[in-house]
């Protein structure tokens, strides 16, 4: 697993049980140490969101007593850097289906995320109906990427691999002024997606709303797991329909190789103030 750079730098190590007790009495949870790297900055110059809420995951698995993960909601009180954190785990409640648990990730004594998620058993039968399909894109041996250094000191962009049917307008230096997007993404270094990893990818790409001219933060996000994707490229859709007071939402749909839906976000950001020329 260490072989990837997404599972070496989610590494969390236990440093004993916390024996805390939920609401249905069920007990369990702890502490753990994990590293923050550089290799994932966002935009902003800041530990990326997702990448925090994948390494709470890898954490908060350890005591559920179910396997998958289905969703996973996090608030970022504060801009994660690169170094040493403390995550804390809690199991809320197990019952015969599902376990819902809680974490809290902090750095130099100062909390960071704060994390709940809940987990079952993927694979269960049952009614099925579907609105959407997938991003009608061409092959991604026929789409063009973004060169990583227009990203500036988003190091997130040398591990995540984008490609599109055309350069975006904020590239170009031409915002569309529609801030929607479809693409290819994928992990550069081969790794296969999975549900673990699939938190870090929704919050991966650049904001839409740089297609108005502006960027942002994420102050809270909300991924949905759907299913456990196909191996190969992952087509993506994002979009943002409402910039209003100082923030925008943003919403983000994942779909494997098989043409399987397999996570759904959304996110709450705040617009950021433009850099002083």
């Amino acid at each position: 697993m260490g072989d990837f750079a997404f599972d070496a730098d989610t590494r969390v190590v236990a440093r004993g049980a916390s024996g805390a007790s939920g609401a249905s009495g069920a007990s369990g949870g702890g502490e753990f140490a994990a590293e923050l790297t550089r290799r994932w900055d966002g935009t902003n110059g800041a530990v990326n969101g997702g990448y925090m809420l994948a390494t709470c995951l890898r954490a908060l698995a350890v005591a559920m007593p179910f396997p998958d993960p289905i969703v996973i909601s996090g608030f970022f009180l504060r801009p994660g850097t690169a170094g040493p954190a403390l995550i804390r785990t809690s199991l809320v409640r197990s019952g015969r289906t599902t376990a819902f648990g809680e974490a809290v990730l902090s750095q130099q004594g100062k909390e960071t995320v704060r994390a709940t998620a809940a987990f079952v058993k993927l694979g269960a039968c049952g009614p099925a109906f579907t609105a959407g399909a997938p991003p009608d894109l061409p092959p991604p041996a026929e789409c063009v990427g973004v060169p990583v250094g227009s990203f500036g000191v988003a190091t997130i962009a040398e591990r995540v691999e984008f490609r599109s049917a055309s350069l975006p307008g904020w590239f170009l230096g031409q915002p569309t002024g529609r801030p929607a997007s479809e693409f290819w993404m994928r992990f550069t270094d081969g790794r296969e997606a999975d549900l673990y990893s699939l938190p870090l990818l929704v919050d991966s790409t650049a904001p839409s709303v740089l297609e108005l001219g502006v960027t942002s933060t994420t102050v809270q996000l909300t991924v949905h797991l759907r299913a456990h994707p196909a191996p190969g490229w992952l087509a993506c859709r994002v979009a943002a329909r409402f910039v209003s007071g100082g923030y925008h939402e943003e919403d983000f749909e994942v779909w494997d190789s098989a043409g399987t839906l397999v996570a759904q976000s959304r996110q709450l950001a705040m617009i950021l103030p433009p850099s002083p020329a």
